[in-house]
């Protein structure tokens, strides 16, 4: 959407659910709107929060000749009412007034959709973003508004440091580029989030999965180092064998359907399928076992919980060599 697009269109309808894509959106209208009118006047209101007679108000020409943004959020959850008020104003536009129109998609005012289409709304898409692909495709994307370019294994490293929400990786992006000088590479981002990206449960887990025992042991004691508690550990092993296993007893299947039906992301079940390939069924069966043991033994159970974590790390490598 370019800034003369917008500057010059009086209806748009943001459609999607990824807060922050949809933020990014509103804020580029009223921007755009801004650069025609620096004094642009800008009324955001939720949908259901209105009855008719305000929207009428709301936008109505300003008295004072400015230009006007009218922002409408949570417009699938408005009444028929509101909808033909919408529609009515969509196909009417009132002078200098810009009308935003944020819809989450999906089944729900699909009459209002409709016929903002009809009206020659300009649509934005903000669909969310839940494919492991969507999301580093996001990472470069967000790396290259800030100058730089990321490397293919700086982006899963970054994604696996900082995790799925987009605000976070937005600023991580931001700040790598800067410090790395615009190239980001692996390296740079293990540095950058070291004690976190290095040493968190889920990395000592998936060390533990792919039966790497000398990391597992490096990366759990600098764990415990910096005061990562012994029971969110314990909690990362449990949760990487279940999952592992749930996804092996579900045998060759699409990734993206099994992800469905077991409740997962599909990037955690395309790494569970990986590295189920290194685990048999009695394997499991018996790591299982050994961090359900683990589980209780960090609670108090053990007279030393980072003995109990290191030597349940250790067996758990052992169990997926046998």
């Amino acid at each position: 959407m370019s800034s003369l697009t917008v500057a010059s269109a009086s209806l748009y309808l943001i459609l999607g659910e990824e807060e922050l894509l949809v933020e990014r959106a509103v804020q580029g209208v009223v921007a755009a709107a801004r650069q025609t009118d620096p004094q642009t006047e800008v009324r955001r209101v939720r949908t259901t929060d209105l009855v008719v007679g305000e929207l009428d108000e709301l936008v109505s020409p300003s008295l004072f000749a400015h230009r006007r943004v009218v922002v409408l959020d949570g417009a699938h959850e408005a009444g028929k009412d509101m909808t033909n008020a919408v529609l009515d104003h969509a196909r009417n536009p009132a002078g200098d007034t810009v009308l935003v129109v944020v819809h989450a998609g999906g089944g729900r005012g699909k009459a209002l959709l409709d016929g903002l289409r009809a009206a020659g709304a300009v649509v934005t898409e903000c669909p969310r973003i839940t494919r492991f692909e969507d999301r580093a495709r996001f990472v470069r994307e967000e790396v290259h508004r800030a100058g730089g370019r990321i490397s293919a294994g700086a982006v899963t490293a970054l994604i696996d440091a900082v995790g799925s929400d987009l605000r976070e990786l937005v600023s991580a992006a931001a700040a790598l580029s800067t410090d790395s000088g615009g190239e980001v590479d692996e390296a740079a981002v293990r540095r950058y989030y070291r004690g976190r990206a290095e040493v968190t449960g889920f990395s000592v887990a998936e060390k533990v999965m792919t039966g790497d025992a000398a990391g597992a042991l490096e990366t759990l004691r600098w764990a415990m180092q910096l005061g990562v508690p012994h029971v969110l550990l314990a909690d990362a092993l449990a949760d990487a064998v279940r999952t592992v296993a749930r996804v092996s007893a579900s045998g060759r299947a699409d990734p993206y359907r099994l992800a469905s039906t077991l409740g997962m992301p599909p990037w955690k079940v395309k790494k569970a399928m990986a590295q189920a390939r290194g685990w048999q069924a009695d394997q499991l069966a018996q790591a299982i076992a050994l961090v359900a043991t683990l589980n209780a033994e960090v609670k108090g159970v053990a007279a030393d919980a980072e003995y109990a974590l290191e030597r349940a790390v250790l067996a758990l490598c052992a169990a997926r060599r046998r």
